[in-house]
């Protein structure tokens, strides 16, 4: 179950990241407001999983899904360049996310 919450606060860590690009230095509301619930959300999630995972691997995971989430979705949605050393770095994290999962988890 921490597994599964850990995932979900990663996932929210990516769309906090996103609305945070589009609050325009937290002038624009709803991009703001959506920013405040993503964050919210993803650190009380994250809290829960540290309950019981240890806390280096949970955070590296959460960031990992956070910053491979928000790359894949600058290229795909939001015009970032799609080079091979991007996608070649961002299946980085994921594997070291993997590893990370694999080797200290509970």
């Amino acid at each position: 179950m921490a597994w599964t919450l850990l995932i979900l606060a990663g996932l929210l860590e990516t769309g906090f990241a996103i609305a945070l690009k589009y609050s325009d230095g937290f002038s624009r509301l709803l991009p703001s407001l959506l920013f405040l619930a993503f964050a919210v959300a993803s650190f009380s999630l994250l809290n829960e999983a540290l309950k019981t995972l240890p806390v280096g691997t949970a955070y590296a995971v959460w960031t990992g899904i956070g910053a491979a989430g928000t790359a894949l979705i600058g290229v795909l949605a939001l015009g970032e360049p799609a080079t091979a050393m991007r996608f070649a770095a961002i299946g980085l994290i994921v594997a070291g996310v993997v590893v990370l999962q694999a080797a200290g988890g509970h």
